[in-house]
């Protein structure tokens, strides 16, 4: 008998429960991140995030879940609905609240509808109903793997954009192997801009949790705030959450800091799973010709080297990734819309949307970097 509960907070689930649900590989599904974002002041009410997690039960044992938020903005989501938010508005409906199952702030691919295989449907009706119950526009699944996709129904729309991902699909063992299967341009440029870092006498150190010490938790906190304060948006990661993921997480958690002269300049904020770096945030005190791309790129790119990882997702958009050697790569949503009426003109404007993503990466493709005997 299979019940369904909707649970405000993650800690009313044992770590040990949740965990159990999904394989490991993807950090941002962790209970300590997801429940830490939640403890630690980086999830609020008044920033449009309420913890709404669906829970699938047999008897006393949790068999699947979904994490899940009532979000009154779509500040942190990655996947833009302004424009479906603006048409309810000019129609004098309300296009918030909705109901979102995703990872907070991080447009990262990975498992949304946790648990075995059986039990996504079931998932998918509670998240319906969920949202039918609370008189909910529209409900929404960021970022699942396509390995999820089956589960959805025609009622769920789809919708897809592009980043851009390292993969090491030849094997390359050294950062001279892979530059050596770039085009001589795209080759020589990398190397004149990690020249003219070295050349300005920076240095890195690459920490995780367990090895960051208070002193290198607060710098990279330090550049994570400036980099949202020169473009006015509001930080939401806190110092405390950052210190949270080392001693909760502390393979996980990677720290790329750019010192001078013994000072810490620069820091990329990074999270890892069983086979892939995740960049998230970075920020820097000066400005240098090449710090950015050093400090989030290659560094990162020779971390994946060192320590055997298939992949580096450095994050949401930025087509100058391609010319470093991130290739365009297929995320996906899904989208169910409570109106009838909406619910149908939305599903002609992402059939449209689609069209035109497609056709977007294609000639993204055609921009690869790669030699022909490089990866596809």
């Amino acid at each position: 008998m299979l019940t369904i509960r909707t649970l405000d907070s993650l800690t009313r689930i044992p770590v040990s429960a949740w965990d159990g649900l999904h394989d490991g590989t993807n950090p941002f599904v962790a209970h300590a991140f997801l429940e830490g974002l939640e403890r630690y002041g980086c999830l609020r009410a008044e920033w449009g995030w309420t913890p709404h997690h669906l829970t699938l039960w047999e008897g006393d044992a949790l068999v699947a879940a979904a994490p899940g938020y009532l979000k009154t903005n779509s500040h942190g989501e990655f996947v833009f609905d302004h424009a479906w938010a603006h048409a309810y508005a000019q129609y004098g409906q309300a296009y918030f609240p909705k109901l979102l199952a995703a990872a907070p702030y991080s447009p990262v691919t990975g498992p949304r509808l946790l648990g075995a295989e059986r039990y996504r449907p079931a998932l998918l009706r509670a998240m319906v109903d969920a949202a039918g119950q609370r008189g909910l526009s529209s409900a929404h699944v960021n970022f699942h793997t396509a390995a999820e996709d089956a589960a959805f129904g025609p009622e769920w729309m789809q919708r897809i954009d592009v980043q851009y991902h390292w993969r090491n699909t030849v094997g390359w063992r050294d950062f001279d192997g892979f530059l050596a299967d770039l085009d001589r341009r795209r080759r020589k440029n990398i190397r004149q801009e990690r020249v003219r870092v070295a050349r300005a006498g920076v240095g890195f150190r690459i920490l995780h949790g367990d090895e960051a010490g208070d002193a290198e938790l607060a710098a990279m906190h330090g550049f994570y705030l400036t980099t949202f304060a020169e473009y006015g948006n509001s930080p939401a990661l806190t110092l405390e959450f950052l210190q949270h993921l080392a001693r909760t997480m502390p393979r996980a958690l990677v720290i790329v800091l750019a010192e001078l002269e013994g000072e810490p300049i620069a820091g990329a904020l990074c999270l890892r799973g069983a086979d892939t770096l995740y960049g998230r945030y970075w920020g820097a005190s000066v400005e240098l010709p090449g710090l950015h791309f050093e400090t989030c790129y290659y560094q990162g790119i020779e971390y994946c080297l060192r320590e055997g990882l298939g992949a580096f997702e450095p994050g949401a958009q930025g087509e100058h990734k391609i010319a470093r050697g991130f290739l365009p790569t297929w995320v996906r949503s899904r989208h169910w819309v409570a109106d009838p009426a909406f619910a149908q003109a939305l599903r002609r404007w992402c059939a449209e949307e689609s069209a035109s993503v497609r056709s977007w990466k294609a000639m993204l493709d055609a921009r690869s970097p790669f030699r022909p005997r490089g990866p596809d």
